[in-house]
């Protein structure tokens, strides 16, 4: 019997990127080996992401084009799963008829009795969100791609390297309801996963050689604060998760994301000191340097607060590198509301950011403001943003030339090797000098970019 190839294109965040791995790692008890070529799969899946309206146009078109390719193949199944699949649900399926099955945030895990639903009673439309849900246990095993096959040929994925760097779910969903964002409607509400099946995840992980892992939610400072999740029904923490994570044997490195300012508490603050694998690195979105816009935006924090936090971070750990979130143009915002967000660029000097250009997202508060901010003002903040963004992160990255820095090794080949700080700058070398990706080595850094260093393997350290 020939294996039957899927092709999964993820769109958005690193939530995405865990769900698409969660659904990849299921559908190999069904019979499936991924593969490299969308035009050659029998089973196409979009994980989707609805945050933008960029990456929700790219989604329709990619669809649009597969309506053509299953005209050739009428075999081939189409799923939508993530974000739009769980805004857009059956409205979807009427756009896109060629679509098979539309799925989801809480459903990924029974990717595979859908598929088989599907094949017995056409298209189905999966998307319940229940505010009782609970994360499933899930326990990770790393992908053993197949590179041969019966039948005919067809373009199956090499087996792929290790990746010494993973993500781990400890939630999902959220309840901060900002009015320009569409999780609260598209992943539900915030629900904490049990401590005990994150902590055997990671064990798993690093038996196997994993190194680093992300521990990822909407807002994981909130972990823990709407639902039981130690065995015995304590109170139980982001900050305790951290500590317990921290103790497993053999993990080197340990990063989150993403937090909100408002649950930034002193104990989580002080973990970047106290937990000894906790790397020197912290994404807080700011979003705004204007009280006015977080006010609208109804983040439930000022700007001198999160530069309070911010200085308590510093107090910690002087090294730590800081980056954000900035969104331009949010309805009525003025040009005095775009500097004070300048002021706080200048002030705390984040070593990076994300910016992008606010857009309306259905269903949300903020897509009702009737004072939107003009398209081409929009671009051009987001320019002035960028082009001094940019500058400041080529002075932050000139302050690690002539240290030398801890890295983990993701790529080794003839070409040059690749790999990150603690402090997550990808830094590119000559070769790997004698080691092999996943290792920890000593590098100096001899050049600074704006997106990346440069440097050499030290082993006199």
């Amino acid at each position: 019997m020939e294996q039957k190839i899927f092709y999964i294109k993820t769109f958005g965040c690193q939530m995405n990127e865990r769900d698409s791995e969660i659904m990849a790692q299921s559908l190999s008890g069904y019979g499936y080996v991924e593969g490299m070529d969308v035009n050659e799969a029998d089973l196409v899946i979009l994980n989707t992401c609805s945050i933008r309206a960029k990456a929700e146009q790219k989604v329709l078109s990619l669809l649009g084009y597969l309506r053509k390719t299953k005209l050739s193949r009428p075999t081939m199944k189409i799923c939508v799963a993530g974000c739009v699949a769980q805004q857009e649900g059956a409205r979807l399926l009427a756009r896109m008829p060629h679509v098979d099955l539309v799925i989801g945030t809480q459903n990924i895990y029974n990717l595979g009795p859908l598929l088989e639903s599907v094949d017995k009673e056409g298209s189905r439309v999966v998307t319940d969100l229940r505010d009782d849900y609970d994360i499933p246990q899930f326990l990770p095993k790393l992908p053993q791609r197949k590179s041969g096959h019966s039948g005919k040929d067809r373009n199956l994925q090499s087996p792929s390297t290790f990746q010494f760097s993973k993500f781990v779910t400890i939630m999902q969903g959220c309840n901060n309801y900002c009015t320009y964002c569409v999780v609260p409607y598209t992943r539900g509400r915030e629900m904490s996963r049990k401590a005990k099946d994150i902590l055997e995840e990671v064990k798993t992980l690093v038996e196997a050689g994993v190194r680093e892992v992300t521990l990822l939610g909407q807002n994981v400072n909130s972990y823990g604060r709407t639902n039981a999740v130690a065995g015995d029904g304590e109170p139980y923490s982001f900050s305790d998760l951290l500590k317990e994570v921290s103790n497993i044997d053999g993990l080197a490195r340990l990063r989150f994301t993403t937090s909100n300012p408002k649950d930034l508490t002193d104990d989580l603050v002080r973990s970047f000191r106290d937990v000894k694998n906790l790397c020197p690195q912290f994404h807080l979105p700011v979003q705004s340097g204007s009280d006015r816009i977080l006010g609208r935006m109804n983040r439930k924090y000022t700007a001198a607060e999160y530069l309070e936090k911010v200085k308590k971070l510093h107090e910690y750990i002087p090294d730590i590198a800081l980056t954000t979130d900035i969104i331009v143009g949010f309805p009525g915002e003025s040009d005095d509301d775009f500097q004070q967000t300048m002021n706080l660029l200048e002030a705390v000097r984040f070593h990076g950011s994300f910016s992008f250009k606010y857009s309306d997202r259905p269903g949300t508060r903020a897509s009702l403001f009737d004072d939107k901010v003009d398209e081409g003002v929009k671009s051009e903040r987001l320019a002035v943003f960028q082009k001094r963004q940019d500058e400041i992160s080529l002075l932050r990255n000139s302050e690690y030339v002539g240290l030398v820095k801890s890295v983990l090794i993701e790529e080794c080949s003839d070409n040059g090797a690749k790999g990150r700080t603690d402090t997550n700058h990808i830094v590119h070398f000559p070769d790997c000098a004698g080691h092999v990706a996943g290792d920890i080595v000593d590098v100096r850094i001899v050049h600074a970019g704006q997106h990346s260093l440069r440097g050499e393997i030290d082993n006199k350290h």
